[in-house]
């Protein structure tokens, strides 16, 4: 099976562009500690992708999906994508409204699934958590409270075509919540901690999709 990972910084993570496979290919986010799990069950890392692009936005993937997924020709697409159209729109004016965002991610999903008729796809919930740092800066946290109803959208897109859909934000309140502080470094990115949290979660529901 090649699984190809989608999405912004969160799936990028750093990753070495000049290789193309290879532990330095993934990044340092949760995309590495999904491919270690994997690899330890004997996929091969010419099969496991990342396309994460720090920055993107909805409209970026749709922009870029033949030649970052479709020419990969992948069984399995993992998308995270969503916060950066909230982001983008409160520091820079150029986010991705909500009806906008849900009409290119329909594209996105429509167009892929009629290039790649046996390709399967998992949404991933977007997330962020308050805790310090950029999304708690001045009266942004209630700016960035939108991110949940993009996270709405992407559920909905998931039940509506039968993917897969990978909750994420549930868990980061309640490992906060438990006393974690060293989830999401400003309330978006994460650290190992919370890199890892989205790997395991990862893996579980990827039980289902083999």
């Amino acid at each position: 099976m090649k699984i190809l990972f989608y999405g912004d910084s969160i799936t990028d993570a750093c990753r070495n562009r000049e290789t193309e496979f290879g532990l330095g290919s993934y990044g340092d986010g949760y995309v590495k500690y999904v491919v270690e799990g994997l690899l330890s069950d004997g996929y091969e890392s010419e099969d496991l992708i990342n396309r994460g692009i720090g920055g993107n936005r909805i409209v970026d993937l749709y922009a870029r999906v033949k030649v970052d997924c479709w020419n990969h020709n992948p069984d399995l697409i993992s998308i995270l994508i969503g916060v950066n159209d909230v982001w983008h729109e409160i520091e820079q004016g150029n986010g991705v409204e909500l009806d906008r965002f849900e009409k290119v991610y329909r594209m996105l999903i429509e167009d892929t699934k009629a290039k790649l008729p046996n390709v399967k796809i998992l949404l991933c919930e977007p997330f962020i958590l308050k805790g310090s740092g950029t999304v708690n800066d001045g009266d942004k946290w209630q700016k960035f409270l939108a991110v949940y109803d993009y996270a709405a959208v992407a559920k909905k897109l998931a039940d509506e075509y039968g993917l897969y859909y990978l909750p994420l934000q549930d868990k980061f309140t309640e490992a906060e919540n438990a006393g974690a502080t060293d989830l999401l470094k400003d309330g978006v990115h994460p650290m190992e901690r919370g890199a890892k949290l989205i790997a395991n979660e990862w893996l579980k529901i990827f039980k289902q999709v083999k």
